[in-house]
């Protein structure tokens, strides 16, 4: 007989994400793109654009994954029940009398349980990318990481396309330029459910979807509470980074001080060169005298 903490996280594990789940997914990702300067007003001057934008943020961790996999990028659009509740939900958001959606989104509570919610989906993400990689390529692991990092954040990464086509992209904000907590923290589960598919980490799936979920439940929403935007690992890769990246750094920093030395000795030397002749003029002086 299980444990009832094997049954909880078993049970967990098969939990649908349709519908409610979905729903907090798109209803984030939708407001998101609400938030963006201009969005509103080209959803009224041009909806199609926006329909299409919205979709890439609901669905762009999918398209990416399939780019990635040499499959149709459009095989999203075959579920049409997910593309209705998502096109749904943008009417809404955009469209909705007297903004009364993104008025009852505005409440913490409810802001919070979406995250909440929308954070359960990135895991069953990345183990689903990471299952169908490892379908293509067997225990092929940086394939796995690679589609499932791009399922669980493609959605952040894809939109990047949509800015450069729109005329609006900025490098300094490229999300492989300088990743966001959804993007490290996603490539962080990638890695480490790749380890489990490939066996290099005993532990069973659904115990480590359920561990990874609540720290993935539990960072956010503390990050929402306090306002914060400081990474729950920055410590960590700041110190990773100094252990595999920082020796360049200490061994040009010690030959900077290498040289700021030579040069105060030099002129330490050319200091007392002056004072030593001033010293002889003072002595042949004294020696004229007395002659």
């Amino acid at each position: 007989m299980d444990s009832p903490w094997n049954e909880l996280t078993l049970a967990f594990s098969r939990t649908s994400m349709f519908p409610f789940f979905d729903i907090a997914h798109y209803l984030v990702s939708v407001m998101a793109l609400k938030h963006q300067p201009g969005a509103a007003a080209m959803a009224w001057k041009n909806p199609l654009s926006s329909w299409f934008t919205a979709m890439l943020h609901c669905f762009g961790g999918g398209i990416l994954s399939c780019v990635l996999l040499a499959e149709p990028p459009l095989r999203f659009l075959a579920n049409n029940t997910n593309i209705l509740l998502a096109s749904s939900i943008w009417y809404m958001i955009f469209f909705c009398p007297c903004d009364l959606v993104s008025q009852g989104y505005s409440f913490l509570p409810v802001q919070l349980l979406a995250a909440g919610m929308k954070e359960v989906t990135r895991t069953w993400k990345i183990v689903g990318g990471v299952t169908h990689a490892n379908s293509y390529y067997k225990n092929g692991w940086i394939v796995m990481i690679a589609i499932g990092w791009a399922r669980g954040a493609g959605g952040s990464i894809i939109t990047n396309f949509e800015q450069l086509v729109k005329g609006c992209w900025k490098p300094e904000a490229d999300e492989w330029l300088k990743m966001s907590y959804p993007a490290k923290v996603t490539l962080l589960g990638s890695v480490i459910f790749t380890f489990q598919q490939t066996k290099h980490l005993a532990i069973s799936r659904h115990n480590l979807m359920f561990l990874y979920t609540m720290f993935l439940v539990v960072t956010k929403i503390t990050m929402m509470i306090t306002e914060t935007a400081v990474m729950p690992f920055a410590c960590f890769e700041d110190t990773l980074n100094r252990i595999l990246f920082g020796w360049q750094q200490q061994f040009s920093s010690c030959e900077k001080r290498s040289e700021t030395k030579s040069s105060l000795n030099g002129t330490g030397s050319s200091t007392s060169k002056p004072i030593a002749d001033a010293s002889d003029k003072v002595q042949k002086k004294h020696t004229k005298k007395t002659e």
